[in-house]
């Protein structure tokens, strides 16, 4: 599959810059689609839906962070921005109390341009590069901030680390300012993601959604370091009892291809509601997870990330913490 030409981009370049002359991103709010569920409410008077946030821009959690694969998170640390509230509700989410547990006064309300300057803080302190968390259903506020933060000095990269329950057309319209894309691929089913994540049409969408995150940035590259400087990196979450769900995700990315670099992650806890779900409602055992590692490289899979089992205990957050991550330099 080969990624768009360079007209195709400065056509693309050409319509945003049009846009964003006539209006601001965040402007999109009034009518909101930013992603696939395409609720319509008007978030600028802070109606809120599934996502459970307003215009308002909600911020869990941002600092240097170590725990991403090393060509996020490098030696210094990659600059990660947690916002709260998420389109998707998943019952074993690692993430829950910011993405569907938070109180309003365990997050910090930032405008467009506040967000900007955390940004410039992160480039200051030393980030590899700027890794915005959950950031599907602030796509708009946050394509503000980064061509703000741009025109003040921003020259990170910019990494969009999400579930990939996206809007393709939100996509296409923020198509340039985005470096590195950081999806996860859930689900190739389309009854796991409605189970699991309340999402009817995860695995309809995410096809095309981590085909067009690909044409955009291309696979992914680094620099003499091993520090991403463009492209995309793919995770899945292997989930116990569902080892034929992983080989179809593995069988699809597969299929864009076999350069496709991917995280194969072993760290799924029974965390959150996954106790109201018996098949879930355990650690990842060594068998299932070499299972799917040994399907990978059966598939001529080349660029596969994978983790100890000891993920299960180190990799997982508490935001109620200061620090909520138990791992360092």
């Amino acid at each position: 599959m080969e990624n768009h030409s360079a007209i195709e981009d400065e056509i693309y370049l050409a319509e945003r810059e049009a846009f964003s002359m006539k209006t601001s991103f965040s402007q999109q709010l009034s009518d909101c689609n930013c992603c696939p569920r395409k609720c319509g409410i008007n978030r600028l008077q802070e109606k809120t839906a599934f996502c459970g946030v307003g215009a308002e821009i909600q911020i869990a959690h941002y600092g240097l962070h170590f725990g991403e694969e090393p060509p996020i998170s490098g030696t210094k640390g990659s600059g990660a921005i947690f916002f709260a509230g998420c389109n998707l509700h998943c019952v074993f989410c690692q993430n829950y109390q910011i993405s569907q547990k938070f109180q309003p006064n365990s997050v910090s309300k930032i405008s467009v341009q506040e967000l900007a300057e955390a940004m410039l803080k992160l480039q200051s302190d030393g980030a590899h590069n700027i890794n915005f968390v959950s950031p599907s259903h602030y796509i708009f506020p946050m394509a503000d901030a980064i061509i703000s933060a741009k025109e003040k000095g921003l020259s990170l990269p910019i990494v969009y680390n999400s579930n990939a329950y996206d809007s393709l057309e939100a996509l296409k319209l923020i198509r340039g300012l985005i470096d590195i894309y950081l999806p996860d691929i859930k689900y190739l089913y389309d009854e796991l993601g409605n189970k699991y994540s309340k999402a009817q049409n995860y695995a309809s969408n995410v096809k095309g959604v981590i085909e067009e995150m690909r044409n955009q940035v291309g696979d992914l590259k680094t620099d003499e370091n091993g520090i991403a400087t463009s492209g995309i990196l793919v995770r899945h979450l292997v989930l116990p009892n569902n080892l034929e769900n992983s080989k179809q995700c593995l069988k699809f990315l597969a299929g864009i291809s076999s350069d496709m670099n991917i995280s194969l992650m072993s760290q799924y806890s029974p965390l959150f509601k996954a106790c109201k779900y018996p098949e879930i409602n355990r650690t990842l055992t060594e068998a299932e997870y070499n299972e799917i590692v040994d399907y990978a490289i059966s598939l001529d899979l080349e660029n596969v990330f994978i983790q100890e089992l000891e993920s299960q205990e180190k990799c997982l957050p508490d935001f109620d913490l200061e620090k909520p991550f138990n791992f360092g330099k």
